[in-house]
């Protein structure tokens, strides 16, 4: 379908944004791309493609781990770490990292997804571990708490709101809120740091991050049965500026609104990145590649192993400890096959059904509790600043939009201190329909200009000359980008039973925890790792 450029717009963008940008003349765009992922050739996975190797094209190996996302490089670190090699990690992608992967340029590296961790705390055992390894922790505090090395945590200044043509700092809008206003987000607070106090009679906390060490308590699990909007109403909170707060937080971490995210997922979102009640939020880690440097970093140690452009056609479990896994090289053509004694699936868990062969032929119930979102993210290269930027409050690595449905944009030079000149602006826009079909068509029927329209015409209306100064715009489209917390998924036993074993294919991704976090995609692939060397009666010491 061919829509309109006044369609495409209203369709993403406000309505007096959009209809003011249609009543001028169709603007010059730079030139730029779409980057393709292999969407293509998942489709044709997805319909049941089957390729058989030729008899010299079979290799007997102990562990295959499918997907070279977190969850799989994790997994593969994990097991080169203990002294385990005799495995290979597939990778349908060219490149490694799935939703954390990033860019390059001459001028810095860019996130084409997640760009930012917050600070873990003492219980995150397992990324620490890491974050020790890399370099990033330099000690800890009189309460035993993890230090950041300063050159890790997000320079100031670091987050701003643009709200009728001013930036303010802050991502809550105090500028004009109203008594209520402010009576009801300080009820808010209040209640957050209620439940980071809460502990249960094991000393759980209701949220903490990895989210397996929670409560499951009813009390907190109870959250689960009902939307983030449902819970704000159970308190009359109707401010419309608290309401914005959450729903973007929402947007921002699971690519979903509060109508459409579990009230658990929602408080966890605040609760979690707090290590004591009044305390500020743990900070933010991050460079200007985002979480690009953490795949890097993950993928450098395991590089050996992994096997880029391999897409898994079909995962058969054959006898006790033999699967077979046949797949195809993008590089040469051709089909290869494996035969493992076990498989790790680090793949989202929604294509189970299209690539375990028991699963598609006798589909799992549990399999489709998974819900995914649809993002947009474009990366803008501009030559110089903004003029308008220096206006009100300064640029900062964050730059959000008050009225508006995307998350507004970062700025890759912002942690390099490279605060004049050239620089590249990352844009999100999560696409938060119920109906997350529909979702996906809105998203991959909008073509390379519509979503640079899209993006750029949003920016411009914080900076006018952001046509004139983007040499050029590339858009990446992530069908599948993330899972969604939607209520009675967190809880519900379909999420524990997609991360139990079937024979001997073991599961890992961050959709196994519900919520799609750097740290959670992480200690799935630790888990499942470990869970595997169990197995195996290797010795060793945990660290999850």
């Amino acid at each position: 379908m061919k829509f309109t450029r006044r369609e495409i717009l209203t369709a993403f963008l406000s309505s007096p944004l959009a209809l003011s940008a249609c009543q001028n003349p169709t603007p010059q765009f730079p030139k730029g791309e779409i980057i393709n992922t292999s969407q293509e050739l998942g489709h044709k996975i997805r319909d049941g493609l089957k390729l058989e190797p030729a008899l010299d094209n079979w290799k007997n190996i102990k562990i295959v781990i499918v997907g070279g996302g977190i969850a799989g490089l994790s997994a593969a670190w994990r097991l080169k770490k203990l002294g385990f090699e005799d495995f290979i990690l597939i990778e349908l992608e060219k490149t490694p990292g799935g939703t954390a992967r990033s860019g390059e340029s001459k001028l810095v590296s860019y996130p084409w997804g997640a760009h930012y961790v917050p600070a873990p705390m003492k219980e995150n055992v397992a990324l620490l571990e890491l974050f020790n390894e890399m370099g990033i922790l330099e000690g800890e505090d009189n309460q035993g708490q993890p230090i950041v090395a300063e050159q890790y945590l997000c320079r100031d200044p670091e987050e701003r709101l643009f709200f009728r043509g001013r930036w303010y700092e802050g991502l809550y809008l105090y500028a004009g809120a109203s008594e209520k206003d402010l009576a009801e987000f300080k009820a808010f607070q209040k209640e957050i740091d209620r439940w980071v106090e809460w502990q249960d009679s094991k000393g759980r906390r209701a949220f903490t991050i990895p989210m397996a060490k929670v409560s499951d308590d009813v009390e907190v699990t109870d959250l689960d049965k009902i939307s983030m909007s449902t819970w704000l109403k159970r308190y009359n909170w109707t401010s419309p500026r608290l309401r914005w707060l959450v729903d973007y937080s929402c947007r921002d971490d699971y690519g979903s609104s509060i109508e459409t995210t579990s009230a658990w997922a929602g408080i966890f979102y605040f609760a979690s990145r707090m290590a004591k009640p009044g305390a500020t939020a743990q900070p933010l880690i991050t460079w200007p590649e985002g979480n690009g440097r953490l795949a890097n970093y993950l993928y450098s140690q395991v590089k050996d192993k992994v096997r880029l452009g391999l897409a898994a056609l079909e995962i058969n479990p054959i006898k006790e400890l033999e699967v077979e896994i046949t797949t195809f090289d993008q590089n040469t053509s051709q089909a290869f096959g494996f035969r493992a004694e076990q498989v790790i699936f680090a793949a989202p868990h929604f294509l189970t059904n299209y690539i375990i062969r028991p699963y598609r032929d006798n589909p799992p119930k549990h399999v489709e509790a998974f819900q995914y979102g649809a993002w947009m993210v474009a990366n803008l290269f501009l030559r110089d600043r903004p003029s308008q930027i220096r206006a009100s409050y300064p640029l900062c690595w964050d730059n959000v939009f008050y009225e508006s449905k995307s998350l507004g944009y970062v700025v890759a030079t912002h942690q390099r201190g490279l605060d004049y000149g050239a620089t590249i602006f990352t844009y999100y826009y999560p696409i938060t329909e119920l109906d997350v079909n529909v979702a996906r068509k809105k998203l991959l029927s909008t073509d390379w200009q519509g979503w640079a329209d899209v993006a750029l015409t949003d920016i411009s209306q914080a900076h006018p000359d952001i046509y004139t100064l983007t040499e050029q715009i590339d858009i990446m489209r992530w069908g599948h980008a993330m899972v969604r917390p939607h209520p009675d998924f967190i809880w519900n036993k379909s999420r524990f039973e997609a991360a139990k074993p079937f024979r001997n294919i073991h599961f890992a991704h961050a959709d196994l925890s519900g919520v799609a976090l750097f740290e959670e995609a992480f200690y799935q692939g630790v888990r499942v790792a470990e869970e595997i060397l169990t197995s195996r009666n290797l010795k060793f010491k945990s660290i999850i």
